[in-house]
């Protein structure tokens, strides 16, 4: 049923939202030219790598990501409107037709974090990646890494479809609200290099 309704759901969208991709690819291409694609290997389900699409927000970012200091300086000022909007997430609507990605569920992250991660952070590949996800909607990247992922793996215990519409709708609340955007004064999430701690994944409170 889920698979049926992110299929569904990520065609209308694509073909409803197939003029604003158009507008913000030739934003894009004029701001920080060609590509206009980013393109990068996430891990998917089980952790099985799959090439996720997003439109570029920094310049000299099209096949990798960079972390660090000089993010603020590399992403323009247009890019920072996409992803204030998270129009630049729309490419992984495609994503979620192929079967890649579900609508929600954990953010796909980076390959190279795969050893990193505690058994019971690992567990967040037990689902498809998402568009959206628990953690989303409950601070985004003004997260640390330890919060997010007890999230994910709450989200992998409780998954329903309920919990899935659920989130859908506040996470268009919190886009347009503009909230968790970036992590305190960073461009991006600092890089992730290991758990410090483990605790239980417990419900967030509301």
């Amino acid at each position: 049923m889920k698979r049926l309704f992110d299929f569904l759901v990520s065609l209308v969208l694509l073909v409803v939202l197939s003029p604003v991709m158009l507008i913000v690819a030739i934003g894009v291409r004029l701001d920080v030219g060609s590509p206009v694609l980013f393109r990068q290997e996430r891990p998917g389900l089980r952790g099985r790598p799959f090439m996720l699409y997003k439109f570029r927000t920094m310049r000299g970012a099209s096949t990798g990501e960079f972390s660090g200091g000089d993010d603020a300086q590399r992403l323009t000022n247009f890019g920072r409107k996409l992803r204030a909007t998270s129009l630049d997430e729309l490419p992984e609507l495609w994503n979620v037709l192929r079967g890649d990605m579900s609508l929600v569920g954990p953010r796909p992250l980076l390959m190279r974090y795969l050893p990193l991660y505690s058994p019971e952070q690992m567990r967040r590949h037990d689902v498809r990646p998402g568009l959206t996800g628990w953690s989303q909607i409950n601070g985004r990247n003004a997260l640390n890494w330890d919060d997010k992922f007890r999230l994910d793996v709450w989200y992998v215990d409780h998954r329903s479809l309920m919990l899935d519409l659920k989130i859908l709708l506040r996470t268009a609340a919190a886009v347009f609200g503009r909230k968790g955007i970036s992590y305190e004064s960073s461009a991006t999430m600092p890089e992730f290099t290991g758990s410090t701690r483990e605790r239980d994944p417990t419900q967030p409170s509301h």
